[in-house]
């Protein structure tokens, strides 16, 4: 419906056209940007394509050849139908552009060319009758070149016109007039204009300055200002001395002139003394300014009714860019300047305060998203060192179980000290205790065996420890890199979602493009 409506009001301006439309390309047909052709000079010109951008007021009106490509070279042109010539004719230059990329350095103009280019072998020395539009690189570097060719050479507009660098879509319009005038507008605005010859410095000057002038012998170029000669020094006027004795003075009670020399007052500013006189100036009467010769007619000046009168067979993309996304539109060339005004609007004027809406509500969907990223950074990050703390504090818990387990009296220590337990026999009689016992009956190995029994309790626990603490840590991981392959999974699947909704939605601007084809 939209691109019905497009269709209907350029058909509308094409019915109200007085002068010629030489040519006109809004980009509205699925394949207008393959009449384009790539030079075969070189095999790493950049690709493009048609594209709407990621935000725009109108999708159909705000179709473009896009550059798609980044740190490329660009070398396209397009045959016109038929050649012109623009002498005696108003001739106009108007297109879009839309740095969508946030542009850094990169150029967005076009170049007319001579309808004996051969495009095959286009390339940044073919020679060109205009080249216009916008061109950035940093921030110092910045114009919207305006250059004409006149007897072969390219001469570049004598004042820096400042482009438009930001995020939107820009009206160009270069306006050339039978009369030798002409207007550069962006934005429907008057940038800059005047005469041709007066901008581009291509014919000698008019006038020259008389080489066979002299200066006068009396006249006086200087100094422009005098000393007043009927000027005088009042009579009370005290040029000096700016110090004086201070009359108040006393010479101290205990000074000694024969020890301390002859006494002399201190010196003070003399209150009197008003600084060196010096006369008024006045203006030199004789001062008659600097001496120039006056200027004639220049002999050599010869005014040149081909001066800004072009032949245009071709339409030329030679643009280097550094980041990829520059949109170019709307591109027009007529004879006809009201036309070209009532074009600008219907197909980027109408459409400006939409597009500023949508690059808003753009700005402010990645300015959530990116909100909610460093958010979900920010969780992660207090999750992981959470639990870091915890295991952490996992492990001085699990050394005092292991400091209880090295307390506890080995089993086979209990056996131990159950079987050495004696036992009452109550047919063998008890030793008298006031009897002596006999030491050297016990084995002198019994005294070691519990000493070497604890230890290998000891390093049996050891062991276990090892073991289980070797377990703790292989689940810690393995719970890990379950976590790590559940988000991967859902990444993908994310991933795949999205891959599934562009297609679906290529699909259907294809079919789009395929009925606004057909109702064409």
């Amino acid at each position: 419906m939209r691109c019905s409506l497009a269709l209907a009001a350029v058909a509308a301006l094409a019915g109200a056209v007085v002068g010629r439309v030489y040519y006109e390309e809004t980009f509205v047909g699925a394949d207008s940007v393959g009449a384009f052709k790539a030079t075969e000079v070189r095999e790493d010109i950049g690709a493009i394509k048609r594209s709407s951008g990621k935000w725009f007021g109108d999708e159909e009106a705000a179709a473009g050849l896009q550059l798609v490509e980044d740190a490329r070279f660009y070398a396209y042109t397009t045959k016109l139908k038929r050649p012109f010539n623009t002498k005696g004719k108003d001739f106009v230059l108007q297109f879009t552009v839309k740095y969508e990329q946030d542009i850094d350095c990169g150029g967005a103009y076009l170049k007319l060319l001579p309808p004996t280019l051969d495009p095959a072998k286009f390339d940044g020395e073919s020679e060109y009758e205009i080249m216009f539009g916008p061109d950035i690189c940093g921030s110092t570097n910045r114009r919207v070149h305006a250059i004409i060719n006149y007897n072969g050479t390219n001469n570049q507009i004598d004042k820096v016109i400042q482009p438009r660098g930001d995020q939107l879509t820009h009206q160009y319009t270069f306006w050339v007039k039978p009369d030798k005038t002409f207007e550069v507008r962006i934005d429907n605005k008057v940038q800059e204009e005047g005469k041709v010859e007066d901008f581009w410095k291509v014919l000698p000057e008019k006038l020259i300055a008389d080489p066979s002038a002299e200066k006068p012998e009396d006249w006086v170029d200087g100094p422009v200002m005098i000393e007043d000669p009927e000027d005088e020094k009042p009579a009370d006027w005290v040029d000096g001395p700016e110090t004086i004795p201070d009359a108040d003075a006393k010479k101290p009670e205990d000074w000694d002139d024969d020890m301390d020399g002859d006494w002399e007052p201190p010196m003070v500013a003399n209150p009197e003394y008003k600084g060196e006189w010096k006369a008024r100036m006045i203006k030199n009467p004789e001062y008659k300014g600097e001496w120039t010769a006056p200027l004639i007619d220049n002999p050599e000046y010869e005014e040149d009714e081909d001066l800004a009168v072009f032949n245009v067979g071709y339409v030329g993309l030679d643009i280097w860019t550094v980041k990829s996304g520059t949109i170019f539109s709307n591109i027009l060339i007529t004879d006809d300047i009201d036309y070209a005004s009532q074009f600008g609007n219907s197909t980027w004027a109408d459409h400006v305060e939409a597009e500023i809406a949508a690059k808003k509500a753009v700005d402010e969907a990645e300015a959530s998203k990116l909100e909610e990223e460093r958010e979900a950074k920010e969780a992660e990050a207090k999750a992981e060192e959470k639990e870091e703390k915890e295991e952490a504090s996992d492990a001085p818990a699990a050394a005092d179980d292991l400091d209880e387990d090295d307390t506890e009296v080995p089993a086979a220590e209990k056996k131990r000290d159950v079987t050495n337990e004696p036992k009452e026999d109550p047919e063998v009689p008890k030793e008298n205790p006031e009897e002596p016992k006999d030491d050297s009956e016990e084995p002198k190995e019994a005294a070691n065996e519990p000493a070497e029994e604890d230890a290998e309790a000891a390093r049996e626990a050891e062991k276990q420890a090892k073991k289980t603490a070797k377990r703790e840590a292989a689940k810690r991981s393995a719970d890990k890199a379950k976590k790590a392959a559940e988000k991967a999974k859902k990444l993908a699947e994310a991933a795949a979602e999205a891959a599934k909704k562009a297609e679906e939605a290529e699909a259907d601007l294809e079919d789009d493009d395929k009925a606004v084809h057909d109702e064409l």
